[in-house]
C-alpha cells in the first residue's frame, strides 16, 4: 500500500469522490436552507442520473485526443486534466448561484458538475486498470475506495461545516481548490503504456460489441427481467430516504455542522464498517442470503427515522439512527455489488457491470425524484414509514429469485463499495 503507484491511485480516488455529494445530498441541504420546496428538491436529484449515463460517452475518451494537450501529456492524463478543470469551474459556478432566486441556473450548473465528474470517473477508472500491474488491481481497488471515501468526507461533512461558518459560496469554492489534489497528481504521474485506440472506422462495430452484445447476452438468461426489476428496486426505499434526508435534518433544527459531522464523517465510518461486515458475511454465508437480510436491515432502519421525526432534534438519537442506517447500508451495499459481479459474463465483465450499475442508479434516481412531492403531502414520520414499505417489492422479487435459482451464487471475495450513499 506504500507503493508509489498505489499512492497515486489513492489521490485519484479522492478527486473522483470529491464532486459526488456536491450535486446530491450536500446540495439538498443548501436548497432546504434556501427555502426550496421538498418537491423541487426531489426533482433536483435527476441531475445525478448523469452518472448513470456515462457509458454513453465513454468511447470518446478512448478514441478522441484532446487538441494540443494529448500530444504533450498523453491521452488519459489529457482527459483527466480537462475533466478536473471542468469540475473545479463547475463547483465555483454552482457556488455562485442563488437557488432561492433562480433555481434553473442552479440546476444547470449542477448538471454541468455531474457531467464533468462522471467524465473524470470514466478516465480515472481506465487509468487505474492500465496503470497498475495485474497483481496490484486488488490493492488498487482498496486504495480507490479509501480515497473516494475521503473525498466524500470533504464534500459532505467538510462542505457543510464550511457553509455553516462562511456560507455556501465559500464552501463550494473550497471544494474547487481541493480539486488541485487531483490536478497535481495527474501532472506528476506517468501516462500508462497501452496500445493505441482502435481506429474511428471500427466505431460502429465497437459499439455493437461493447454495448449491444453484452446487453443481449444478459437478456437471454433465465429470469433476466426479474433480475433487472430487482436491480432497479432493491435500494428504492433507501433512495427515497436519501433524497429527503438533509431537508429533514434541517427541518428538525440540526445545524449544518451537526449534520455534517454526524452523517458525513461519523456516518461514513459506520458505512465502511458495515461494508467490511457485509464482505465477511458474503464469504461465510453466500451472496443471496446476505443480500436478503441486508435488504431487510436497510428497509427496517428507515423506521428509526420515523422515530426521530416524532422525538425531534435529539442529538444522541440522531447519532444512534445514523449508526444503524449507515451500517445496514454498508452491509446491503456490499452484497449488492457482489451479486452484480456474479451476474457478469466473463466475456463482457466490465461492460455488463457498468450497464447494470448504470441501470440501478438511473432507475433509483428517477423513481426517487418523486420523494419531494410525497414529503410535501405527508408528515415526516409517515414519509419514513412509506419509505420502509418501498423496499418490500425488491425484497419480494429477491425471495422469488432465491426460490427459482437452482444454483446459489458462490461466495465471493471481499469487494469494495465506492458510493454506498448513492
Amino acid at each position: 500500500y506504500l507503493d508509489r503507484k498505489l499512492i497515486v491511485i489513492l489521490a485519484m480516488g479522492f478527486a473522483s469522490g470529491l464532486p459526488f455529494l456536491l450535486t446530491s445530498v450536500t446540495l439538498s441541504a443548501w436548497l432546504a436552507e434556501a427555502g426550496v420546496t421538498r418537491t423541487l428538491i426531489g426533482f433536483m436529484s435527476w441531475a445525478s442520473s448523469v452518472y448513470a449515463l456515462k457509458f454513453l460517452w465513454s468511447p470518446v475518451m478512448d478514441r478522441l485526443p484532446v487538441p494540443w494537450l494529448t500530444a504533450r501529456v498523453g491521452r488519459r492524463r489529457a482527459w483527466m486534466l480537462v475533466s478536473q478543470a471542468l469540475c473545479a469551474a463547475a463547483m465555483v459556478g454552482l457556488g455562485l448561484t442563488d437557488p432561492a432566486a433562480n433555481l434553473a441556473v442552479t440546476a444547470a450548473w449542477c448538471v454541468a458538475l455531474a457531467f464533468a465528474s462522471a467524465t473524470q470517473d470514466i478516465v480515472i477508472d481506465a487509468y487505474r486498470i492500465e496503470y497498475l500491474a495485474e497483481a496490484q488491481q486488488g490493492a488498487g481497488a482498496a486504495m480507490t475506495t479509501m480515497g473516494y471515501r475521503i473525498g466524500i468526507l470533504a464534500s459532505g461533512g467538510g462542505a457543510l461545516i464550511i457553509a455553516d461558518a462562511a456560507g455556501w459560496q465559500v464552501a463550494y469554492a473550497a471544494m474547487a481548490v481541493l480539486m488541485l489534489i487531483g490536478v497535481i497528481t495527474t501532472c506528476v504521474s506517468p501516462e500508462p503504456r497501452t496500445d493505441a485506440a482502435p481506429p474511428a472506422a471500427s466505431y460502429a462495430q465497437w459499439i455493437k460489441g461493447a454495448v449491444v452484445d453484452p446487453f443481449a447476452d444478459f437478456l437471454t438468461r433465465p429470469n433476466a427481467i426479474a433480475i433487472l426489476a430487482f436491480i432497479g428496486l432493491y435500494k428504492y426505499g433507501d433512495a427515497l430516504l436519501a433524497v429527503m434526508a438533509n431537508p429533514f435534518y434541517v427541518d428538525l433544527g440540526f445545524s449544518l455542522t451537526e449534520i455534517g459531522v454526524v452523517t458525513k464523517t461519523y456516518g461514513v465510518a459506520l458505512t465502511m464498517i458495515g461494508s467490511f461486515a457485509g464482505g465477511m458475511l458474503v464469504m461465510r454465508y453466500g451472496i443471496l442470503p446476505t443480500l436478503f437480510w441486508g435488504g431487510i436491515a436497510m428497509a427496517g432502519s428507515n423506521l428509526l427515522f420515523a422515530l426521530l421525526a416524532k422525538v425531534g432534534a435529539s442529538l444522541p438519537l440522531f447519532v444512534a439512527v445514523i449508526s444503524v442506517d449507515n451500517f445496514a447500508n454498508g452491509l446491503g451495499g456490499v452484497a449488492a455489488i457482489a451479486y452484480l459481479s456474479s451476474l457478469c459474463n466473463v466475456a463482457f465483465t466490465a461492460t455488463q457491470y457498468a450497464l447494470m450499475t448504470s441501470f440501478m442508479a438511473f432507475t433509483r434516481t428517477i423513481l426517487a425524484s418523486g420523494g419531494g412531492w410525497l414529503a410535501d403531502q405527508v408528515d415526516w414520520a409517515s414519509y419514513f414509514v412509506i419509505t420502509t414499505f418501498a423496499g418490500v417489492p425488491g425484497l419480494f422479487i429477491l425471495w422469488w429469485l432465491m426460490r427459482h435459482i437452482r444454483t446459489a451464487a458462490k461466495p465471493a471475495a471481499p469487494v469494495s463499495v465506492l458510493a454506498a450513499d448513492d
